[in-house]
Formats: structure tokens, sequence, C-alpha cells
């Protein structure tokens, strides 16, 4: 499957090649200050050649260690990052909302680029001794001018710092730092450059307004409320990052000097409304996204050359006619609104270049539309739209266009004139067919009908000769469309939960192939045509109906995850274990009994999933493989296992084992040894007690062993202190009391059972001198020898009197407690002297003891 939002920017870049040569050269005729900035910005981005100027040199430095990034790129680079999960699939109706791209619209793409400029920053870092024999490593020859000191554990502004020699670009992020308390006025009057995301601010420091240089400040991320008057003083200030604030009012006082502001960004605060808002000619980029605003601000309409407004995460449910005095505007970012429909003025916008409208409520789209002759990029995702305007087809500059989670049933006609369109997608709507005109969209790169009732794809999308990615998931197509055999640029290919029952010869010539899924369909067996694609690198064939695997399958050296789960697998494929460069193997939900030795073969194997087979009993042919990092054995729909074997550890690079819902009674003695294990999931077992190794499981972050016969936890469970998350609900736990655990706090469980342990002791202390003063002679060598003790030697007084039995007897006691104390807590070791009493018959002691633990109940010691 393929989401909308993934890999976006790398697409892009080569979609908009030729129109960011041509926007940038448009965007250097308007201003020198313009032209100094937008190319300042690129440099640093890209990491180009250096201009000569000195101050371009200056800023330079800052840029190389300032890593700019927006809240979509966080979100993309998440997405991005994730591991690939077994047979993972989502279902058709699954709302997706495609994350903000970056494209490079003539000035926008560097100035709205330098508006996140200091807000996610990724700085090397350096000491935090300020000392004369640090200050060259502080500020080196290619960073002359720079001091990051950026998540130091600072609580005071670092004053001796700006003691070194021109200091103008001043980090100090992710710090305690409240004010410039102590530092010299005088030292702060060069800055140009100072970050102060993160550090619990809830006012400005009043230092501030001294400095008349400043072009960038940062103090995003804070808990700041009200922007002072003060800060008018900053007449040089071109970035100001204000984000993830609490702050309810603006315009604040002072906005009107800011006369070269350029960059805005007033994102995730408090705001409500905005009803005035001094001219700011300067003034490039305004985000207010996820704000509390109902009404568009119609003040924001007389900005004389904003290029991108973001009011993405609002309430607003309607534009007001003034929207149209927006001459310059080139992006408008309007996504999860309340807007019901376009104000016809909107459409008067003749320089937007990007619109995004995803999650609103629009029912149809002006055939006005065709105004917008610029436009680059349209998101209109998750509205109610029924159709689309043909006069869309006039906007031939268009090259993404997303369309999904609508009503749709079929496309704009002659959306072949879109010839500059790269990205097509239209998920989830009531489409019934892909329209041959399709063919003539010679640039598109991307093309995704998932989640409809398509029941094939034209053979004329053999001409989309430039196609890189295809996802057609949950359609109702039978036959594989061998058009798309034909595309030499194809990498990535989704057919998910489709009826199709074979693959044709013709996919043997899409060797360029990287990814293919055909999950859930009708596949009998895994197609020899399959073994020709040398390059492919992800294959998932789960939910289908196959038995077997050719020996041919070894031909696909390139294959590093294969997904074959709820197949017809009786026994293992063994031709599986020639794919040496194999990581990822998923063969759940089949009915396989063992695993056979020749798996040692799949050398680098990472992660294996065979949850719910029908094992006998646990596979240990898998604890060969050393290199495994992530096993999957659950049985919720298979044969319960009842044991795990000792050789499991010797798996020793596994950072993730899930057992759950099995019959496991007991956790094996020696899993300490699983030294790098992160996450252990027993969910559902019957484990009745924490082996003592376990609690060598330092690396150990996730912990779950809900539901099972759990009655005490061992009291050095705090020696587990990368524990993040606990879970030992539905346990009959006693010690400590369910009501303690439901919290899921490690700390407030260890602290119960450290008081636990104290009460304990003193409870065994009083029982062993009950004992003591109570047994006669007889009953104590009974005790004695059902307990495996020596008599006390310590009995001989200096008249050569014989020690008093209840002392022998009381000192023998204590021995026993102190060598058995490693391997039984104190409640441990009354229970097995409680026992023995029983044994020995000794019931008039068992009574007092019954007694004091009674009184131990109602009372604290």
């Amino acid at each position: 499957m393929m989401p909308e939002d993934e890999d976006r920017s790398s697409d892009i870049e080569d979609i908009s090649t030729q129109f960011k040569k041509e926007s940038q050269s448009q965007s250097l005729k308007k201003t020198a200050f313009i032209k100094e900035r937008s190319t300042l910005l690129n440099e640093a981005s890209h990491h180009q050649e250096r201009k000569s100027s000195n101050q371009t040199d200056e800023t330079n430095a800052i840029m190389d260690i300032l890593q700019p990034t927006s809240s979509s790129d966080i979100n993309r680079g998440e997405n991005k990052g994730k591991n690939i999960l077994f047979t993972k699939t989502i279902p058709t109706d699954a709302r997706t909302v495609p994350e903000p791209e970056t494209f490079p619209i003539s000035s926008l793409e560097t100035t709205e680029m330098s508006i996140d400029l200091l807000a996610n920053e990724k700085i090397e870092k350096v000491s935090p001794q300020v000392s004369e024999n640090s200050e060259e490593k502080l500020v080196s020859d290619s960073d002359l001018f720079t001091v990051n000191l950026e998540a130091h554990g600072l609580q005071e502004f670092p004053k001796d710092i700006l003691k070194v020699k021109y200091v103008k670009y001043l980090i100090l992020s992710k710090n305690q730092i409240r004010s410039f308390q102590g530092a010299d006025t005088a030292d702060l009057l060069g800055l140009e450059i100072l970050s102060l995301q993160e550090n619990g601010l809830t006012s400005f420091p009043s230092e501030i307004q001294l400095l008349h240089n400043l072009r960038i400040l940062n103090v995003s991320h804070n808990q700041i409320s009200h922007i002072p008057k003060e800060i008018s003083e900053l007449g040089n200030i071109t970035q100001l990052l204000l984000n993830n604030n609490c702050i309810k009012s603006f315009p604040f006082s002072g906005l009107e000097n800011l006369k070269k502001l350029e960059n805005l960004n007033l994102g995730k605060n408090n705001l409500g409304h905005i009803d005035t808002l001094p001219s700011l000619k300067s003034l490039r980029v305004l985000n207010l996204e996820y704000n509390q605003l109902i009404i568009f601000p119609k003040v924001l309409c007389f900005l004389p050359n904003l290029l991108s407004l973001n009011l993405t995460g609002n309430l607003i449910g309607s534009l007001p006619k003034e929207i149209r005095e927006l001459k310059c505007l080139e992006k408008l970012t309007l996504d999860h609104n309340k807007l019901t429909f376009l104000a016809v003025e909107m459409f008067q916008l003749f320089n937007i270049k990007e619109l995004r409208l995803a999650d609103n409520i629009l029912e149809a789209i002006s055939y006005k539309i065709e105004n917008f002759r610029e436009l680059r990029v349209l998101i209109l995702d998750n509205n109610l739209l029924k159709d689309i305007p043909e006069k869309i087809t006039n906007c031939r500059m268009l090259e993404y266009l997303s369309l999904s989670d609508n009503q749709l049933t079929e496309l704009p006609k002659n959306i072949q004139k879109l010839r500059n369109l790269r990205k097509l997608h239209v998920n989830r709507n009531n489409m019934m067919k892909i329209t041959d005109m399709i063919s003539h969209l010679s640039n598109i790169r991307s093309l995704e009908f998932s989640g409809n009732t398509i029941l094939y794809v034209p053979i004329e999308i053999k001409n989309c000769r430039k196609i890189t990615k295809v996802g057609l998931d949950y359609n109702k197509i039978v036959y594989f469309p061998v058009g798309l055999c034909a595309l030499e640029s194809l990498y990535y290919l989704s057919f998910n939960g489709n009826f199709i029952s074979e693959i044709p010869v013709d996919i043997s010539f899409s060797k360029q192939l990287l990814h293919f899924e055909l999950n859930g369909n009708k596949l009998l067996i895994f197609s020899e045509h399959l073994c020709s694609l040398i390059h492919l690198n992800h294959l998932d064939l789960g939910k289908n109906l196959i038995k077997t695997i050719p020996p041919s399958v070894s031909n696909m050296v390139s294959l590093r995850v294969l997904i074959l789960s709820c197949n017809k697998f009786e026994t293992f494929p063994t031709e599986l274990c020639a794919l040496e460069y194999l990581q990822m193997l998923d063969i759940s939900e089949n009915q396989l009994q063992k695993i056979p030795s020749e798996i040692r073969n799949l050398k680098r194997i990472q992660k294996l999933n065979v949850s719910s087979n029908q094992f006998m009993y646990f596979p240990v042919n898998i604890c060969q493989l050393q290199s495994l990092e992530e096993l999957y054995i659950s049985q919720i729909n298979g044969r319960k296992l009842t044991r795990l074997p000792e050789d499991l550890t010797n798996m020793t690079q596994l950072k993730l084992l899930d057992i759950s819902y099995n019959a496991i009674k007991e956790i094996p003695g020696n899993i300490g040894k699983l030294r790098n294990l992160v996450s252990f999931n027993a969910v559902n077992n019957h484990i009745s007690y924490l082996p003592l190794s376990f609690l060598s499981l330092k690396a150990l972050q996730q912990l779950n062993l809900k539901g099972n016969n759990l009655t005490d936890l061992p009291s050095g469970i705090y020696h587990l202190s990368s524990l993040k998350e606990i879970n030992f609900d539905d346990n009959p736990l006693l010690r400590p009391p369910m009501e303690i655990c439901k919290g899921k706090q490690l700390y407030t469980i260890t602290h119960y059972l450290q008081k636990a342990d104290e009460r304990d002791d003193k409870i065994l202390e009083k029982i062993l001198k009950i004992v003591a003063n109570s047994i006669n002679e007889t009953s104590y060598e009974f005790l004695r020898h059902k307990l495996n003790l020596a008599s006390s030697e310590t009995s001989v007084s200096t008249s050569k009197s014989p020690v008093p039995l209840k002392e022998r007897a009381y000192q023998t006691f204590i021995r026993w407690k102190t060598e058995n104390s490693l391997s039984l807590t104190a409640a441990g070791l009354r229970d097995q002297l409680i026992r023995t009493l029983k044994m020995i018959g000794a019931y008039d002691i068992m009574d007092k003891i019954t007694a004091l633990t009674l009184y131990s109940r109602a009372i604290k010691f």
C-alpha cells in the first residue's frame, strides 16, 4: 500500500526542477534584499558553495549547523523511519490527509524554509564549560561567529560565553534559562541570531530589547502567554518564531515597528481572533496553524507582500471577499477547517501556486478554478466532492492533484490536457474505471486509485513511460494489468485486496521493480515469474492460497522483506532458506508444525514472525538465528506453547520477544542473558513468577505481562531502570496489590515493594523470636533437620555453662535467614518456616504466629 504522504519531497524535487529555475529567477527580480536572502538560505539548505561577501559567509556559518524543518517534515520523517510491520494493511475507509510538501515556488521556497530555521535544529553540541581553554573550541575557524550550547542543562545565562570575540549566533535551545541576569549588556549587542527554544520561558527576558542587531529570534516551544511592547526595539528582526506557546492575543504592542519582519510563526498557540494588524510590508510568510480561529481574519488580506499563509487546523467556516487583496499570495494552506464553500473572490488570486484544502466540508469547486493558471499543487482530500469541474484542465501548470477521500465517480473530462501532472491521487472514492485518456499524461510519476471499485486498468497505461509508483489496493481487479509490465521506470506496485489469481509471464520484464504488494488476493501458487525479479527488495504475498515455494526463489538475491502470512503452508518451505540476504520474514497464520534446521542459513535475518501456527513445541531451531532482533511467536490463533527452551538465550541480539497468547508457565531461568532485550510481551500466559535473572535485563523498556498468574513482583524490579511501559493488569497480584500497579508507574511499584520488604523483614524478625522462645528441644531438632540447618556454635559462656535453647535457636534462625536472603524474600522465608512448623506439628507456635500476622495487618511497624 502507498500512503499519500510517502516520500513526497524526493518526488517533488524531481517534479519541479525546471519550475524552480524559472520561479527563482522571477523572485530575484523583486528586490535586492530578497535576492540576498533567497541565495543565502538556499545555500544553507543544500550546502552549496559560499558567497564571497562577509555577510553571507557569516550567515552560512550558522546555517551549516541549523537544520530547518517544518512540523510536516517531522511527521514525514517519522513515517519514513517506521519499521515495516508484519502484514499490516489499511482498511478501505481509512481517511488520510497528505502532509504538506515543500515545492520550490519562487522566493517562497527559501523564505518559508527559513521560518522554521531554529525551530527544530540538529546542532552539534559543544562543552558547557566556558573557560579560557575552551573558547577556541567553541569558536572554530569554520564556525567563527557561532556558540552552540543546546541541551546542556543550563539554568543561567552563560555570561562568560560572550567574551569570545565576534559571537553573533547564539544557540541556547533546550535548557532552563529564564533571563540574561549577570550578562554584560555590551556583549549582547552584536547578537544577530538567538535561539531560546524549549527553555520553559513564561515571558520574554527583558534584556532582549537591547539586541538591536537581532535578525532571527526563536522562542518557540515555551509557555509564553504575552508579548511585551519592548519587542518593538528589534527593528532589524526578519524572523520571529513564537510557535508552540500559550499566546492568546495578537497583534501585540510594537509590532508595527518591525519593518523588516519577513517570517512570523504563531502556530500552535491559543489565538481566538485577530481584529487589527499593522501594515507589515515586508512580511512574506505567516503561520497561524492550529489556533482557535473561527473566522478568517480580514486584516490578513491587507498584507501587501504576503507569499505564504498557513491557517491549518482552525475552525474557519468561510473566506471573506477581501481575500482577493492578497495579490502576491503563492501558497494558501487551509487544511483541517470547517469550510463548506469557497468565496468566489478567492479565484482572483492569480499568483497562487499551492492550494491545500484537505479535511473540510466542501461539496463543490467553482469552475473559476481555471483562473489559477500558475497552480502547481492542489490538495482537496477528505471533502464531500462529487465531481471536479472540467475547467480545472486549464490549470496547465498543475503538477500534483490529490482528490482522495471524496465521492467522485470519474475524473475531470479532458484530464489529458494536464500535461505537466506528475502525481494523481484519487484514493477512496467511487471510481469504477480509469479513463484511457490517462495515457496522455506523459509526465505522470505517481498514480494512486486505491479503495475504489475499479475492474481493470486500461492497456494504454503503458504509454505513461515515466510512472514510478502505482497504488491500486482494494479494488475489484481480477486480471493483472499487463500494461504495467511495459513501464521501465516502475519500481513500486501495490495491488492489495483485489481478486488476482495469476501472475502473467510479462512481469518477468519488470526487473527494475523494487517493491511489490499482492496481499489479500486469490493467488494459488508462488509464481516462478516472480523469481525473475532479481532487484525486488520487498514482496508481500500475505492472505493468499499459496502452499509451496519454487526452488528458483533463490534467484531473488535482492529480497530483504518477504511476507507470506495467512496462506496454506503446512510445512516450512526450505527453499526460503536459500535467501541469504533476507532480513524480515513473516510466515504467521499458517499450519506449520516445525521449523527445519536449514533456517540457520538465514544469516542476516533480523525479524521473524511465526505466530499463529500449529507448533507442537517451541521450534528450537529458531534459536540458531544469532542475527535475529525481533521474534514474534504469539499464538492467538494457533496451538499454545507451554514452555520456552533455555536455548532461547542463544539469540543474544534479540531486542523484541513476543510470546503472547500461549500457555507458558515459566520464563527460562537464564533469560537475563538477553542483554539487548528492549520489549517483552507475554500477555495471556500462565506465568506465576519472574526469575531472578529477569532483573538483569537492563535494556528493557516495554514489559507487558497482562493476564498471567503473578501473585507478587520481585523487590529488585527497580533494577530495570530503563522501563518506560509496564502492564501487570489482570494478574492476581497481592504484592503489590493490583491497585498499586494500575497506574503502570515503575516508581510507585518499587516504592511499595521497598516499604513492603521493610515491613516483611520486621515481621520475620518477630516470628523468629517467637519460634526461638517457644520451641522445645525435640521440635528444634526436627526443625533443624527439615530446614537443613547446622546447630549454632556460639554457645559457650565464660562460666562454661551451656547456652540456653532459645538463644541457640535464634542464632541458628538468623544464620538461616542470612544464607537464604539472596534467593528468597523475607515473605518467602516466612512462608517456608511456617510450612515446616506445620510439618513438625508445632501448632502452639503456629497459633502465636497467626496472632502476630493478624495484628501486623492492623498496625505499622
